[in-house]
């Protein structure tokens, strides 16, 4: 698999991608080298990596407790004390191994510590692999309002070697194929076209996808890497997923979503007030919530926490000059940023998601 090189740093494929890491220890000679690491990468994850890393000096594993509920800066003041305690300087290297929150959480941590070490992200999900590989966004979580603190740095190089995905349940693998499909829907009909009938996908097959889907990405970073005009079609599904997801994540008597099925259902939120407002074909429309119905689960969403998901809008880091801006679609592949959506046409796609299972 060929590598992706974007204007600050390459993303390197599969076995062959290790040979990168090696040679960038050997050649900017680290003071320390340290792997942040959650406690299901520690196990599942980690001997893979350590058997491919080639280095003579010593390796300090660091690891954090797993979920998105962990993605605070008191996990980060944790982490930035244990590498003070064991000697890190701004001449060390951190290499973050696991899904978003360790390579958003790690990457934040890096820029940080000492005004800035140097990083290299081993995505080890699906989702981070084709999300989180492309643009630099590091951050954490305030409370449970997503990445509300971080800064845009990007990592030395990122390896993506989908060995790791065997360590993935399907819900994560689905989580994942969800900023796939985005990517198709706000970019490139033909590669949204190939997760109509996922029966014949394979690793290989899986392989190419997870390549195109990061060409798209940097394509779209490369633009626009401060998130001034076409980055921004990125949040497609994003403004009401995020929102659904913070609730869930928030509310003791939900079952907490995962990014991916949070996004899934905002995509058909988005697409349905896309109809309305930015000339979206009801044809094309029906074909995306079929699509995506398709792989996802239904998550009935109650009347009564319509009001409280709303509220949550109003955090959404794409919002200026206090207006809630959505992402939305004109056709499938084409797109429509800074759009204002009324309540009561949120409302109305709110009610038509939970009637189009």
């Amino acid at each position: 698999m060929k590598t992706i090189e974007t204007k600050t740093y390459n993303i390197h494929f599969n076995l062959s991608a290790y040979k990168h890491i090696n040679n960038f220890i050997e050649e900017s000679n680290p003071s320390s080298i340290f792997i942040l690491v959650d406690q299901n990468t520690h196990e599942l994850c980690l001997p893979h990596l350590m058997s491919e890393i080639s280095t003579s000096k010593t390796i300090e594993i660091i690891e954090i407790e797993a979920g998105e509920i962990n993605k605070t800066i008191e996990t980060c003041v944790g982490v930035w004390n244990v590498l003070s305690e064991l000697g890190a300087d701004r001449k060390s290297l951190l290499i973050n191994l696991g899904g978003g929150v360790i390579t958003d959480m790690g990457g934040f941590v890096a820029s940080t510590f000492k005004r800035g070490i140097n990083f290299i992200n081993v995505p080890t999900t699906l989702l981070s692999m084709v999300d989180a590989s492309v643009g630099g966004k590091t951050g954490v979580d305030l409370g449970t309002l997503k990445n509300q603190i971080g800064v845009i740095n990007n990592p030395e190089m990122v390896i993506i070697d989908s060995t790791y995905l065997k360590t993935l349940a399907q819900n994560e693998m689905r989580s994942g194929l969800a900023e796939m499909l985005k990517h198709g829907l706000i970019q490139d009909r033909m590669y949204w076209d190939k997760f109509k009938d996922l029966s014949l996908l394979n690793l290989e097959h899986l392989d190419q996808l997870i390549h195109e889907s990061i060409q798209i990405k940097k394509h779209v970073v490369d633009i626009d890497p401060r998130e001034n005009g076409l980055r921004k079609t990125l949040n497609y599904g994003h403004t009401l997923g995020h929102a659904i997801e913070s609730y869930y994540l928030s509310d003791p008597n939900k079952t907490d979503l995962l990014h991916g099925e949070a996004v899934a259902i905002g995509m058909i939120l988005a697409s349905y007030i896309s109809t309305k407002l930015s000339g979206l074909s009801d044809a094309e429309n029906t074909e995306i919530k079929e699509v995506i119905n398709n792989i996802y689960d239904f998550v009935k969403i109650d009347e009564a926490d319509y009001e409280p998901i709303m509220d949550l809008l109003k955090f959404d880091k794409k919002n200026s000059h206090g207006n809630i801006n959505f992402v939305l679609l004109t056709a499938i592949g084409d797109t429509k940023i800074d759009c204002l959506v009324s309540n009561e046409l949120i409302i109305e796609a709110l009610n038509y998601y939970n009637n189009s299972n």
